[in-house]
């Protein structure tokens, strides 16, 4: 389904409606959608199309992946948790993975910023140098 200019623009505008102190907030969503269900505006499929592809964005982004090469134990999960707390706020989701190719350390991903402290990464770079 296209989405017009005039959909994808009012869809913005409610997202950033429904955002407390830079924070994507469920609740107003919530009412958002209930309003423009009963209101029915014009394109209001396209504003709900556009306002839920804004809403996974927003999720991907809060969204944190870990690969290490072993399990993470717990102090070690914790102090991951709390670094990326302390730079990207605490409203993280987080996934843990275990990718044995790392060979070791840890790639992270949040959102669309990668981290990339294992080995094999390392080696990559250093075969790339040659």
């Amino acid at each position: 389904m296209k989405i017009s200019k005039v959909a994808n623009a009012e869809a913005r505008r409610i997202f950033r409606l429904c955002q407390t102190d830079g924070r994507f907030d469920e609740a107003k969503l919530s009412n958002a959608i209930k309003i423009i269900v009963a209101q029915k505006p014009r394109d209001y499929r396209g504003i709900l199309s556009a306002l839920q592809r804004l809403v996974r964005l927003e999720l991907q982004r809060r969204h944190v992946i870990v690969e290490s090469a072993a399990q993470l134990d717990l102090p070690s999960q914790q102090r991951v948790v709390s670094g990326l707390e302390a730079k990207y706020g605490n409203d993280l989701t987080f996934e843990y993975r275990v990718t044995p190719e790392l060979l070791g350390g840890l790639k992270i991903r949040v959102g669309n910023d990668v981290f990339d402290g294992s080995v094999k990464g390392r080696l990559d770079r250093l075969a790339e140098a040659f």
